[in-house]
């Protein structure tokens, strides 16, 4: 038997419609993954400030290379909110845009860079 009458083995071209998409909890797991990740993020921002602070470089370079620092974290801080926001919605989100994804990468590495470019020197 093919399967065409019995229920639910809907034919595409017979006009019936796609049940809706139960994601189960896809989409919870993750806003806990941003949210673990929004969390490590600002770990790594207090410890970064600390080690920019105490690395007794040259005033203006640990200026520079914390507001730097600050706009990053930020940056990524608001998108991540932002896409948070979206998956505690009852509708199914979409793929996060290329520029937000972009961003939000950029905004990583500039941060570990931070944090381990005192490190290092030191």
């Amino acid at each position: 038997m093919s399967g065409a009458g019995s229920p639910g083995a809907a034919s595409p071209g017979d006009g019936a419609t796609q049940p809706e998409r139960d994601p189960g909890l896809q989409s919870e797991r993750t806003r806990l993954a941003w949210r673990r990740t929004t969390l490590s993020s600002t770990v790594v921002a207090v410890l970064a400030g600390k080690a920019l602070l105490g690395s007794g470089g040259a005033v203006g370079i640990v200026v520079a290379a914390g507001v730097v620092f600050a706009a990053c974290w930020v940056g990524f801080w608001v998108i991540a909110h932002r896409r948070i926001r979206v998956l505690e919605g009852t509708r199914v989100p979409g793929a996060l845009e290329h520029r937000y994804a972009v961003t939000v990468v950029v905004c990583l590495v500039v941060t570990v860079a931070c944090g381990v470019w005192p490190v290092l020197r030191g």
